[in-house]
């Protein structure tokens, strides 16, 4: 009889060497410790170089606080009249609304070829890195570039502000398409199906709460921005008699009627943007 005095066979597993880890989080932390570093460093020199010479600061607070007094506590038209008030603002309002439709009908189907689940790759990050490059420049420099070329008016705010809606749009409606499976589409085309019926029957309906979201976001973005342009282009809207108020009559009475007046918007504009985005989600 011939025993089998073999042991079990033993597994040897292969160290692993030792290696250090490497955070992908350190590099950024770097950065951003040393450009608050930096920052900090620059304030600090500016507090102490600061020329205080002839400042009190006693009368300067009781000046800010008679100036508030007069915005906040007893608003009141001043060189104007409610009713050149009242039109400047419905011009804005006007404004924001054509620039943010425009802005989303064209941005809609640019988005359409941006997104990399329906157009080749160098469709989608040719047209993105464009978009990003007039996303890159703030609204106030192409609305000063078309007031250069076609002159002050509603035209280059119109224009410019139209511009920048549609860079800004086409990145939040592509992404949005993106997140549509890529199998779905492909089981849709070997179907049949053809392509914008897929857009409009099967991707559009499942995105429009997305869509109206960044649609609403960007409607409040643009209010603001003709706003701060209507000065700047001649657009006579709220933004001209804002500036005129502030920057030459120095009636700060009529600069805080002019602030409520934008605030109630503001807050109109959101509840009416809260009830139709709980409307389209109850729907779906």
């Amino acid at each position: 009889m011939i025993e089998n005095s073999s042991s079990e066979p033993k597994i040897v597993k292969p160290k692993v060497p030792n290696t250090e880890r490497i955070s992908l989080m350190t590099k950024p932390r770097l950065i951003l410790r040393s450009v608050l570093a930096v920052l900090g460093l620059v304030t600090i020199y500016s507090l102490v170089t600061i020329d205080m010479a002839g400042l009190k600061l006693k009368d300067a607070f009781h000046s800010l606080g008679l100036n508030l007094n007069a915005m906040f506590l007893h608003p009141n038209v001043g060189q104007d009249s409610w009713s050149v008030l009242l039109r400047g603002l419905s011009t804005s309002i006007a404004l924001t609304l054509l620039t943010t439709l425009l802005g989303a009908v064209i941005a809609f189907f640019i988005a359409v070829f941006s997104a990399r689940n329906l157009s080749p790759t160098w469709v989608a990050n040719t047209l993105k890195a464009v978009m990003a490059f007039i996303r890159s420049i703030p609204t106030i420099i192409w609305v000063l570039i078309y007031s250069a070329v076609m002159g002050l008016g509603a035209n280059a705010a119109v224009v410019g502000l139209t511009f920048h809606s549609i860079a800004y749009l086409v990145k939040a409606y592509s992404e949005s398409i993106e997140e549509t499976p890529q199998a779905t589409i492909e089981a849709l085309k070997a179907s049949g199906v053809r392509f914008w019926p897929i857009i409009f029957q099967a991707i559009l309906p499942s995105i429009v709460p997305a869509l109206l979201s960044w649609t609403f976001i960007r409607f409040e973005i643009n209010f603001a921005n003709a706003v701060a342009v209507g000065a700047a282009a001649g657009a006579d809207d709220i933004g001209y008699y804002l500036f005129m108020a502030s920057g030459f009559y120095f009636d700060f009475h009529e600069v805080g009627l002019i602030v409520y007046l934008l605030l109630g918007f503001a807050i109109i504009l959101e509840l009416i943007s809260m009830r139709l985005r709980g409307h389209y989600l109850k729907s779906n």
